[in-house]
C-alpha cells in the first residue's frame, strides 16, 4: 500500500506586520505549490523564504491542506 497523501499548500507575500500572518493584497500572494508530504513542502518553503530573507515584510507558510479536507481526521 502506498504512503498516506498529506497535501499541504506552500504560499506567501507581503505582510503588514513580520508577526502577523495579515497579508497586504490577498489577490497578490505568491503560490508557490501543493506537495504531498511535508517534508517536500517543508523544502520548498525554506527555498523561497531564504530567496527572500532580506526583505523582512515578506512571509511564506505551510498550510496543511489535508486537515482542512478531512477535519475529524
Amino acid at each position: 500500500m502506498a504512503d498516506e497523501q498529506l497535501l499541504h499548500l506552500v504560499f506567501g507575500g507581503q505582510v503588514d506586520d513580520p508577526q502577523s500572518l495579515t497579508f497586504k493584497d490577498p489577490s497578490k500572494l505568491d503560490i508557490v505549490g501543493i506537495y504531498p508530504s511535508y517534508s517536500e513542502a517543508e523544502h520548498a518553503w525554506r527555498s523561497v523564504s531564504q530567496a527572500n530573507v532580506d526583505d523582512a515584510m515578506t512571509k511564506y507558510v505551510v498550510v496543511h491542506l489535508h486537515r482542512m479536507l478531512e477535519p475529524t481526521a
